[in-house]
């Protein structure tokens, strides 16, 4: 009752008892429970976009991240992350293997089975005797290029088919689609020819014929890592090509050489593909790549085969003389490849190196756009000396201008670049630049359209721009570089 008093122990009056609020820890913020979880993680990220998309892999959902951690959403709990760990990249337990090391022996080599097969123009020429066509061209060049921009093309989307078997570990099955694609590809580049060749043009057919058959023997050697047996069935070809000079060869040499060559390539060819055979997929129930993957490819190699064949035929039109006008930009063309290829790795391994090194976003783009001006500005290097080198070599070759340099080194900068956007899986894009630009050079050259030694600088040095904006647009995001 009121105003009595509680008795306690004993009978002795004692006040109520009070408890007393016992000191507690704080509650832990999740946030940080959050960060000390993925610390790893975030310590190697060089943006919060790529710590957002970690949250977003984790299953996390807006509507979890503002009932938990208090955010609106996956960025703005990212950026808060992102600020509470300290920059770093974790070193490997051991030194990783650098997928993208490559000998430049080795890349010179394929540089050197790219340009050899142009001998077989010079050992060839007889077939290819005659007056201009209605072009204005050599006689036999329009079946010619007709064929090898088919090859090209075939060969390319061919190449990307067993390149994507070889990368799931499958030998045997991209040995059985090369074994297929690669008669196909020589038969259809053979019909291209033939449906392109004009009156008294069937020996010129005959030799793209040749050249289809050697186009698909090169591929199936190439993808199966066997350079040098290509380079070897070059040998006879190139020996004969190199008497021409100071020897007039009989004719019936002359071919005789060029069909032991192309025996040989099919021989290695067939027997490349013969030794992968058998033994099963490494998993039968895996399904493959899907064909319709290799057509960005396909269209690249029509693309970039158009572009170098414009470079060469472009200089005999403008010039008004044979073949030969042609030989420097194509033999610097297609040897620059080489070192082109080599370069493109290396960029790779430094892209690799900065994206390890760089503890910002901003430092990882400065480091990729020197990067790249260090590369490609090699590449124009190499491609200028031996533009100049074969310039004062060939017979009959025509003056180093500044138009016939510019337009040469702009295609060059239009493959690379284009290679570049390949080699990170923008195909796609690549194709389409390198097919439009083409496309417009064809065209204007069929309608009279410009001088060809003007038009081509201005198209390519177009084309030159896009490709320089898609590289910095994709390349210049971290995770490119990670996929």
């Amino acid at each position: 009752m009121s105003g009595s008093l509680w008795l306690g122990k004993e009978g002795q009056d004692t006040l109520p008892f009070i408890p007393r609020q016992r000191p507690h820890a704080a509650a832990p913020d999740p946030i940080d429970e959050l960060a000390a979880r993925l610390e790893e993680l975030i310590a190697a990220a060089v943006h919060p976009d790529e710590v957002a998309a970690i949250l977003e892999s984790d299953g996390m959902t807006d509507a979890h991240i503002r009932t938990t951690y208090g955010r609106q959403d996956s960025f703005e709990l990212a950026e808060d992350l992102y600020a509470r760990v300290e920059r770093r990249y974790p070193p490997a337990a051991s030194p990783a293997a650098d997928p993208w090391h490559t000998g430049l022996p080795a890349c010179l080599l394929r540089g050197l089975v790219f340009a050899l097969p142009g001998l077989a123009y010079v050992l060839g020429a007889p077939l290819l005797a005659g007056p201009p066509d209605g072009f204005g061209l050599p006689a036999g060049t329009v079946p010619l290029l007709a064929g090898a921009i088919t090859g090209w093309a075939w060969n390319q989307g061919l190449s990307h088919r067993a390149y994507s078997w070889l990368g799931l570990g499958d030998r045997p099955a991209a040995a059985a689609a090369l074994r297929t694609g690669a008669p196909l590809g020589a038969v259809l580049s053979a019909l291209v020819a033939l449906a392109a060749s004009g009156p008294g043009e069937l020996p010129a057919a005959g030799f793209a014929a040749g050249q289809a058959v050697y186009l698909a023997a090169a591929t199936v050697l190439l993808a199966m890592g066997r350079e040098r047996d290509l380079l070897c069935a070059l040998l006879p070809m190139a020996a004969g090509a190199a008497l021409t000079v100071p020897y007039d060869l009989p004719e019936a040499l002359r071919t005789g050489l060029l069909l032991l060559s192309l025996a040989a390539a099919a021989g290695f060819a067939r027997r490349a593909l013969a030794g992968a055979a058998g033994g099963g997929g490494a998993d039968d129930d895996r399904p493959g790549p899907r064909l319709a993957a290799s057509v960005p490819y396909a269209l690249f190699g029509l693309g970039t085969g158009v572009l170098v064949l414009y470079a060469a035929v472009g200089e005999v039109l403008a010039d008004g003389a044979g073949a030969a006008v042609a030989a420097p930009s194509a033999v610097a063309l297609t040897l620059s490849m080489g070192p082109a290829e080599w370069l493109l790795h290396r960029f790779r391994r430094e892209s690799v190196a900065g994206l390890r090194a760089s503890t910002t976003a901003y430092g990882f783009r400065k480091a990729t756009v020197i990067t790249i001006v260090v590369c490609l500005s090699g590449y124009l290097a190499v491609l200028f000396a031996l533009t100049v080198v074969g310039t004062l070599l060939w017979p009959d070759a025509p003056a180093l201008g500044a138009l016939r340099l510019t337009g040469l080194l702009f295609t060059g900068m239009v493959l690379w670049t284009a290679l570049l956007l390949q080699s990170f899986g923008a195909v796609r894009s690549a194709a389409a630049v390198c097919c439009t630009a083409g496309g417009v050079q064809v065209l204007a050259l069929a309608a009279g359209a410009g001088h060809p030694r003007t038009v081509g600088p201005v198209v390519t040095g177009a084309a030159a721009v896009v490709l320089a904006g898609l590289v910095g647009a994709l390349l210049g995001r971290v995770t490119a570089h990670r996929a």
